[in-house]
């Protein structure tokens, strides 16, 4: 016995006293960090991609709780926006090759995430008006003839399932011819075939940019963008679409790649394959993970004998580390695009999206509980 419980210590009270949580249990805690957020701060904020990463996670809550309250949030903030994301009318001055927060920068991705819960919102009750600006701009998008939209890793989670919701929408396949050639070119860019990891956008490939100790640079919360977009496409994308294997060859060898690198106290470090680059807990990317392991196990692409313990220890940290006592969700690294060496990450840390990532977690986690 005192063996046992010396074991126990040393793994720092890991699976042999792990909680065995109940579906309402986890419902419970889905509860009060939504009733947390939503209580502390406004709905009418911009369709901005931080802002939209929470609403992505708020829908999975109503798709799972439906509590009308809990919706109503999403709803004010959709009509808050006008059903729209930048704003810009002209075509010939929209924009997208580079950073930008102006009305004008209406083909780049983070005004696109917007798109996803209002398309949400269509399909509980249809009104054209929700979702007229995203048949606009993703029409237009799909139409065009460049293909080099989506040149950052966030960019996988903000757009791609913007083009399969737009496919399931309008039954037109040219969102999903779309969605390829785009991703086609995000991979020319950004994936590192050694490891099957992405980088967070050029500026990073090894070995241009390493890390402190000079290993390859692989940002947390990048790579959780890409493997929870991957998830949502999946979701939506028909099992006849000539290009599904590809997208699921490329979705399991993330999650492998993913696994190989949890931290034993369950969360992902900042910097992927190097901790020491900036250690410590973070949440969102291990959240995103999470959600993103959890879908693949619950649909039948992972095997839960091969990422239950995984699933298990980042479930753990997500609620033994990241939840607080009050609901609030901590450890969320700010927003920024790589792992930043001295950054200050700690329980007071907390952001949208970072409780959309968690809420995203949770809810697959209950019907993973009751499968």
């Amino acid at each position: 016995m005192k063996k046992l419980l010396l074991l126990a210590c040393l793994l720092g009270a890991t699976t042999l006293y792990a909680k065995r949580w109940t579906v309402d249990e986890v419902k419970d805690v889905i509860r009060k960090v939504n009733t947390y957020w939503q209580t502390n701060n406004p709905a009418e904020v911009r369709s901005f991609w931080d802002h939209a990463a929470y609403h992505t996670g708020n829908m999975e809550v109503y798709k799972l709780l439906q509590d009308q309250q809990m919706l109503d949030y999403s709803i004010r903030w959709a009509e808050h926006n006008q059903w729209k994301g930048a704003t810009e009318a002209d075509p010939a001055n929209w924009k997208y090759k580079q950073y930008g927060e102006g009305q004008d920068y209406v083909l780049f991705g983070d005004w696109q995430i917007c798109f996803q819960t209002y398309i949400d919102l269509y399909n509980l009750s249809p009104d054209e008006k929700k979702v007229a600006r995203a048949k606009e701009v993703m029409g237009y998008e799909a139409d065009s003839k460049v293909h080099d939209y989506w040149w950052w890793a966030d960019a996988l989670y903000m757009v791609m399932p913007v083009m399969t919701k737009m496919y399931k929408l309008t039954g037109d396949e040219k969102y999903l011819r779309k969605l390829y050639e785009n991703i086609l070119y995000s991979d020319s860019i950004m994936l590192d075939y050694e490891t099957r990891l992405y980088f967070r956008d050029g500026k990073y490939i090894y070995p241009k940019h390493k890390t402190a100790s000079g290993k390859k640079d692989f940002w947390a919360r990048g790579d959780g963008w890409v493997l929870a977009g991957l998830a949502k496409v999946l979701q939506d994308m028909p099992e006849t679409y000539v290009r599904q294997p590809f997208f699921i060859e490329k979705y399991v060898n993330l999650a492998r790649a993913v696994k190989k690198t949890q931290q034993p106290q369950g969360h992902w470090t900042r910097s992927i394959m190097d901790p020491k680059q900036a250690p410590g807990y973070e949440t969102s990317g291990t959240a995103f993970f999470c959600y993103g392991l959890l879908w693949g196990v619950n649909h039948g692409y992972l095997s839960k004998t091969e990422f239950g313990p995984t699933i298990e220890k980042a479930w753990r940290y997500l609620t033994t580390v990241a939840l607080q006592k009050d609901g609030k969700i901590g450890y969320v690294q700010p927003i920024g695009e790589r792992a930043i060496p001295g950054q200050t990450v700690n329980a007071d840390s907390q952001a949208n999206f970072g409780v959309g990532a968690f809420l995203l977690a949770a809810c697959e986690y209950v019907r993973y509980l009751s499968r």
